[in-house]
């Protein structure tokens, strides 16, 4: 942390205790301050992002037909958020589906011509199988024919036939597998026509409107979970020595200047090539006022600086002259005299660190809850 908190309240704790002195009853006490040890730190803005946020984008070309609701609309995880028409899509499908009964009626054919060009040979005639004449004459072979260099093969013949018929057996089994395809591939895009919530979430921003003609990659909406806040910082890379994740840092938001503990949850691994910053994330605590886009500041422990010695004296001691803040100091007289100093962190519960005009070691005087005397000079 910035400053060591529970050591400054052990510290402060002992002084009030040990070291104070009452002066004037009850109604004050002189402590002597301590010095605590304080590094250099950094203070960084930010912006407040949500936990996860997506932004959908449309992956076919169409018009809007449908949007879900509007920005701040709450939505489950699975609910469909915008639809593009799928008219045409949904004729093309109607017409793979045809495709695909031709080829399986194509199959069924090859199927039969070939299963009769194994069984039944020569067109099938009746005295094939009893060797009548006409498979007699299939089998004749003219000697002119061969000495001519026309002979045929009526073995060489059947088998160039069978090969014939299971080859369109084989293309109409093809044909089926491609229509299927098509069929597979219309239905990704009818799915991709609709956009489903990812995870429960809101809308954050509409870009299109129902109605609107998209293309494909035109973003349409914004959608975020709002559930869970971070902050978003760009840290200059030689601070990034004193980054670590799990750390936690003091921030401050810019709705009511709220001061929290903001817990570092992913630090990018790359730095920027232009800016030469590394981009940090650091976790809101539940319940925050406030929401996504709002400025955040984040003190960033400085590890490079030299560590010094400030004074800390209790919030109670301080003493407000229009902005500006003092505290009473008991000089060499035992007198109280009015000092102006330059206040920095908070300490603890109840404590704040001294940047200038308070040296540790030197005796302040801490108003109590009793009627303060009239020579005490606090107004």
């Amino acid at each position: 942390m910035l400053i060591r908190k529970l050591a400054i309240i052990s510290l402060l704790s002992g002084c009030m205790v040990c070291s104070g002195v009452m002066a004037q009853g009850a109604a004050e006490s002189v402590i002597t301050v301590p010095s605590i040890p304080v590094g250099a730190a950094v203070s960084l803005g930010g912006t407040v992002v949500p936990y996860k946020d997506v932004t959908f984008s449309a992956q076919i070309p169409g018009r809007i037909e449908s949007i879900a609701g509007e920005e701040g609309d709450h939505f489950k995880t699975g609910a469909e958020i915008i639809a593009i028409n799928d008219d045409d899509l949904l004729a093309q499908r109607r017409s793979a589906w045809a495709n695909l009964a031709n080829a399986e009626a194509a199959l069924r054919n090859a199927g039969v011509q070939y299963n009769r060009e194994i069984i039944s040979p020569y067109g099938g005639e009746a005295n094939d199988s009893m060797g009548g004449m006409g498979s007699m004459m299939k089998s004749f072979t003219n000697p002119m024919q061969g000495m001519m260099g026309s002979g045929s093969t009526p073995a060489l013949d059947r088998y160039a036939q069978r090969y014939q018929y299971g080859t369109q057996l084989e293309q109409a089994r093809g044909q089926i597998v491609a229509a299927r395809s098509a069929i597979e591939k219309i239905d990704t895009k009818i799915r991709d026509a609709k956009s489903v919530a990812p995870f429960d979430g809101v809308i954050t921003k509409k870009l299109v409107e129902v109605g609107d003609p998209v293309q494909p990659g035109q973003p349409l909406l914004m959608y975020a979970d709002v559930s869970k806040l971070q902050i978003k910082l760009e840290v200059p890379a030689r601070l990034m020595p004193g980054v670590k994740k799990g750390m936690v840092f003091p921030a401050r938001l810019d709705v009511g200047d709220v001061d929290i503990q903001a817990k570092v949850v992913q630090v990018f691994p790359i730095a920027d090539p232009d800016r030469h910053t590394v981009t940090v994330k650091l976790d809101l605590p539940q319940g925050i006022p406030g929401g996504a886009g709002m400025y955040a500041e984040v003190m960033i422990n400085d590890v490079n600086a030299n560590v010094r010695e400030l004074p800390v004296v209790p919030r109670a001691a301080l003493v407000w002259r229009g902005s500006l803040p003092g505290v009473y100091v008991m000089n060499a007289n035992n007198q109280r005299e009015l000092r102006l100093v330059r206040t920095g962190d908070d300490v603890g519960a109840d404590g704040v660190a001294i940047l200038s005009g308070l040296r540790a070691g030197e005796r302040v005087v801490v108003k109590g809850s009793s009627p303060v005397q009239p020579n005490s000079a606090w107004q």
